[in-house]
């Protein structure tokens, strides 16, 4: 596992923030440790943020994914994938995302996914335009260069010049009819479609325990990934 995830809420400016993540590393766990600690206060500094969250969130990934680039002597080689969301005042919710950590809202009882894996074989295009290439050698999986089997990362600096950080990002509203949001990687995704993962933890008013089970669920059903999750559940 070199998994990391955040849940807390803070207040910022007389408004309450709930920030939300999973970072899921690569080759080493530096880089999704480095993402714990600074991506949120990296979002929360863009001057843009209470008017436009969409293009502060795309700038602080652009610039955490810079300062790990020139951090790399410490860091390593490594990567990560990051999913991100961010709840304002209980009514807004923004999600963010780079790489094939997912996240999944309920609205009621459907599943809405949120973000996009971000897989070499739905983005060989702009992979070969950056001079790379995708390849299922060695393996099963295709994968950027052969190695990577992401097409967007933080870090990878050996493959950079082939990889994008740019997140996709989708954004709302909270209503009565909103039951929860579930943040996992891959290993979790690998094993049970979105509704799968919604039923579960829609049947779990606590929403600790629902992540548990949902990870609980997916070593049962044998994956072989890293499998971390998050559940948040609105009251409205």
């Amino acid at each position: 596992m070199e998994d990391y995830h955040l849940t807390k809420f803070v207040q910022v400016n007389g408004q309450e923030l709930g920030l939300f993540a999973i970072f899921d590393g690569h080759l080493g766990d530096s880089v999704p440790a480095y993402l714990q600690k600074h991506l949120f206060s990296n979002i929360l500094k863009e001057e843009e943020f209470w008017t436009h969250p969409d293009r502060s969130i795309k700038k602080a990934y652009e610039r955490t994914d810079q300062a790990i680039l020139s951090h790399s002597p410490d860091l390593g080689r490594g990567g990560s994938t990051a999913v991100t969301a961010i709840l304002i005042n209980g009514q807004k919710l923004w999600i963010a995302n780079v790489g094939d950590s997912r996240a999944v809202l309920s609205r009621g009882g459907e599943a809405r996914q949120m973000t996009t894996d971000h897989e070499p074989s739905t983005e060989r295009g702009s992979i070969e335009t950056r001079g790379g290439f995708v390849s299922n050698m060695p393996g099963d999986v295709p994968r950027v260069n052969g190695q990577l089997a992401v097409s967007r990362a933080f870090g990878d600096k050996s493959l950079k010049s082939h990889l994008s950080s740019e997140p996709d990002i989708d954004q709302a509203d909270i209503n009565h009819e909103t039951e929860l949001l579930i943040l996992a990687s891959d290993g979790l995704w690998k094993v049970m479609d979105n509704q799968e993962a919604v039923n579960l933890a829609r049947k779990v008013k606590d929403p600790l325990s629902a992540a548990k089970q949902l990870t609980a669920e997916a070593l049962n059903r044998d994956s072989k990934d890293d499998i971390s999750c998050v559940v948040v559940r609105f009251r409205i």
